[in-house]
C-alpha cells in the first residue's frame, strides 16, 4: 500500500481530535472486547481519524493485530510502545535488562547505546516505529520509590551523556524517541505515586530548568530527542493548578526553552489526573494543556468520544487543536525519514549483556573482601515474594513483575557453592516461627548472609521492607551476626536497615541475579556504579 503524508488543512475537526489521539490495542483481558476495541481502532485508521497507537506488547494476538494496523494505514501513523527494559522482539537470543537503573549502574555510553539500538531494532521488526525511551527521571534521593529503579541516576551530566548514546542508537535502529516522564522531579510525599492519586514535588523554578529539564534541552540541541511523555506530577513553581500533564504553563515554557518534538501523555487512566479532573476531563484538558497526543489507556471508543465532547464545550480551542495536529504530522514525518536497515551485531549483543553483568555494585568495609568465604558455614536467608509455594519448588508469581527473581534458584546455586551451609526460604512478611528459627538456628553457623529483593511495581507507594523484615535484621546485629545482604532492586529499601560490613546490589533481571551470585561467590568482579549513594543506619 502507498502511504501518503496527511496534511492539516485537509483534515475535518472530527479527523483532527482523532489525531491528538493515542488509541490502545491489545491490552484489554477480554478477548470479545479487545477484538471490539481494536477494530474501533482500525476503523479510525481507516478514516483517517488516529494519530497514533500503543499496541500493547502481551503475547495476545500481537502479531496479528500489527498487520492489520499495517494493512489498513494509508498513511504513517505511529505505532508506539514502552521498552524500559528492552525488547525481545522475535530473537530467541533477546535479552532483557532490569529498568534504566542498571544503564546508570552499568554506567558506559557503549551499553547505552548497544541498549537503544538493539531495543530500537527489536521494537522495529515487530512493527513500532516509537519506543518510549529513554527515562530521563532525576533522583537525587528515596522522594519517589518508582522513579528510583526506573531513573540512570542523579548526575545531570552523567544521565545527559548515557541518554545522548541510548537516543543515537535508537535512531540508527530506525525508531522516534520519547523522553520521561517529564518533568521529571519525582514527589515529595514517596507514599504516593500519580498511579494512586496526584503527586506533588515541592522543587523549585530554577531546579526545574537547570537541573531536571537538563538533558531534555540538551538531547534537543543534538537532535536526538523527538518527544516527551508528560507524567501526572503537580509541581506548584510551574502551575498551581494542574499537573505537568495536563499543564499549558509548563509545555509552553519547555518550548520557549527550545523543545520541537511532540508531546504524548501517560496512561489518561491514572488516579493521579482522573480523581481530581474525571476520565473526560483529563483526556480534554490534556490537548488544551499542549499536549500532542492523549494517550487513551482504555478503550477506544470512549476516548474518542471524550474528546468529541470536551471539543464541544470549548475545552479544546481550535488553534491549540491545530498546533497539537501538527506535531503528530510531523512526527509521522519524521518516522519516513527513518533509516530501518540497520542489523543487531555480536558486539551490540554483548554490550546489552554487560549492562546485566556490569551493574552489579558492591560496598564493604575496610579489610572486608567483597567474595563471601567459601571456607565458612553461613546461614543463608532467602526471602521470596508472599504469593511464592517454596514447599515443592513451584514459583507461583502474583506481583512479581517479569518473574526475575526465583528464591528455589538463588538456594540451588549457592548450595552447589557452600553445601555445609544452611539455607531458610522466608516471605516479605515472614511468620513469627521464622523469625524463632532464625534467631537460635543461626548461632551454630559463622554468619548469616540475607538475601532480599524489592520489586518496582506501578500502584506501589512506597517500597520498603516489612517491619518485621527490619525488626529480624536489627535482632541479628544486635551482635554482629548479618555479615553480608546481596540484594536486588530499590536501593534505597536497604536505608532502613542497621549497617552490614558487606552489601551487594543487583538489577531486576534474571541475569544480573546471576550476575550477583557471581559476585558473591567471587566468580565475577563487581563493575557497577551506584547512581545514588545510600547510608545504611
Amino acid at each position: 500500500m502507498e502511504i501518503k503524508e496527511l496534511k492539516l488543512e485537509d483534515l475535518t475537526v472530527e479527523q483532527k481530535l482523532g489525531m491528538v489521539m493515542c488509541g490502545h490495542i491489545n491490552n484489554l483481558w477480554d478477548e470479545k472486547k479487545s477484538e471490539a476495541n481494536a477494530e474501533y481502532a482500525l476503523q479510525m485508521i481507516r478514516e483517517h481519524k488516529l494519530g497514533a497507537v500503543w499496541m500493547g506488547a502481551a503475547p495476545y494476538k500481537l502479531k496479528e493485530f500489527m498487520a492489520k494496523v499495517k494493512e489498513v494505514a494509508d498513511y504513517p501513523i505511529l505505532i508506539v510502545t514502552d521498552a524500559e527494559s528492552g525488547c525481545r522482539g522475535e530473537s530467541e537470543n533477546g535479552e532483557l535488562i532490569g529498568a534504566h537503573n542498571a544503564i546508570g549502574t552499568c554506567n558506559t555510553v557503549e551499553s547505552a547505546y548497544a541498549f537503544g539500538k538493539v531495543t530500537a531494532i527489536e521494537a522495529r521488526k515487530m512493527g513500532y516505529n516509537v519506543v518510549c525511551n529513554p527515562v530521563l527521571d532525576m533522583v537525587k534521593s528515596d522522594s519517589c520509590c518508582m522513579m528510583t529503579m526506573r531513573s540512570m541516576g542523579g548526575d545531570k551530566y552523567r544521565v545527559t551523556e548515557l541518554a545522548a548514546a541510548e537516543t543515537q542508537g535508537m535512531h540508527d535502529g530506525g525508531v522516534l524517541t520519547v523522553g520521561k516522564h517529564f518533568p521529571s522531579a519525582g514527589a515529595a510525599d514517596k507514599w504516593i505515586d500519580s498511579h494512586m492519586a496526584e503527586a506533588k514535588s515541592d522543587v523549585t523554578l530554577d531546579e526545574i530548568i537547570d537541573y531536571y529539564w537538563y538533558p531534555y534541552l540538551e538531547l534537543c540541541k543534538r537532535g536526538l530527542l523527538d518527544g516527551v511523555m508528560t507524567g501526572h506530577t503537580l509541581i506548584p513553581a510551574l502551575d498551581e493548578e494542574y499537573p505537568s500533564s495536563l499543564s499549558k504553563k509548563t509545555m509552553d515554557l519547555f518550548r520557549e526553552k527550545g523543545f520541537n518534538g511532540f508531546a504524548i501523555t501517560d496512561a489518561l487512566c491514572m488516579a493521579g489526573v482522573t480523581a481530581k479532573y474525571g476520565v473526560d476531563g483529563s483526556r480534554g484538558l490534556s490537548i488544551a494543556g499542549g499536549n500532542s497526543l492523549a494517550l487513551i489507556w482504555t478503550e477506544n471508543k470512549p476516548g474518542y468520544e471524550s474528546l468529541l465532547k470536551c471539543y464541544n464545550e470549548g475545552l479544546i480551542p481550535d488553534d491549540v487543536l491545530d498546533a497539537a495536529v501538527q506535531c503528530v504530522l510531523d512526527a509521522q514525518h519524521k518516522v519516513t525519514l527513518l533509516d530501518t536497515t540497520a542489523e543487531i551485531t555480536e558486539e551490540d549483543r554483548a554490550n546489552v549483556h554487560k549492562i546485566n553483568t556490569d551493574g552489579v555494585f558492591a560496598k564493604t568495609d575496610d579489610g572486608v573482601e567483597v567474595a563471601l568465604p567459601k571456607d565458612k558455614k553461613h546461614y543463608f536467608v532467602i526471602m521470596c515474594q508472599n504469593e511464592n509455594n517454596v514447599k515443592n519448588g513451584v514459583i507461583d508469581v502474583d506481583t512479581m513483575t517479569k518473574q526475575w527473581y526465583d528464591p528455589v534458584h538463588i538456594k540451588e546455586r549457592l548450595q552447589e557453592i557452600y553445601p555445609d551451609s544452611a539455607f531458610r526460604i522466608i516471605k516479605e512478611y515472614p511468620t513469627s516461627m521464622d523469625g524463632l528459627r532464625i534467631t537460635s538456628d543461626n548461632t551454630s553457623y559463622d554468619d548469616v548472609v540475607f538475601v532480599t529483593f524489592t520489586d518496582s511495581r506501578a500502584y506501589l507507594g512506597c517500597e520498603d521492607f516489612t517491619p518485621r523484615i527490619i525488626s529480624l535484621f536489627k535482632a541479628l546485629q544486635i551482635t554482629n551476626r548479618i555479615s553480608t545482604v546481596l540484594h536486588f532492586g530499590n536501593p534505597f529499601t536497604l536505608e532502613a536497615l542497621p549497617h552490614v560490613s558487606r552489601v551487594i546490589m543487583g538489577g531486576m533481571s534474571e541475569m544480573a541475579v546471576n550476575a550477583g551470585i557471581d559476585v558473591l561467590i567471587g566468580d565475577h568482579e563487581a563493575k557497577g556504579s551506584l547512581t545514588y549513594d545510600i547510608k545504611l543506619q
